[in-house]
């Protein structure tokens, strides 16, 4: 048996086994998605968090930002 017809039957073998096992786990792009969701609104979450803060520390009197 020459090595090429070789190859063909261990491709084509798995192949077939990867054809018939239809779960093979998740696709990486929902996971990118979930992930640049909670990025975003980790953000968004943290810039509110800051403007709070920013507008409590404006309210006090006498208030000077320091050096």
């Amino acid at each position: 048996m020459s090595i090429l017809s070789y190859l063909h039957v261990v491709l084509t073998t798995r192949l077939a086994e990867l054809r018939h096992d239809g779960e093979r786990g998740d696709s990486p792009v929902p996971t990118a998605v979930i992930i640049a969701g909670l990025v975003a609104v980790a953000m968004a979450v943290t810039a509110l968090a800051l403007a709070k803060a920013n507008n409590w520390m404006n309210g006090i009197p006498n208030h000077t930002n320091p050096q």
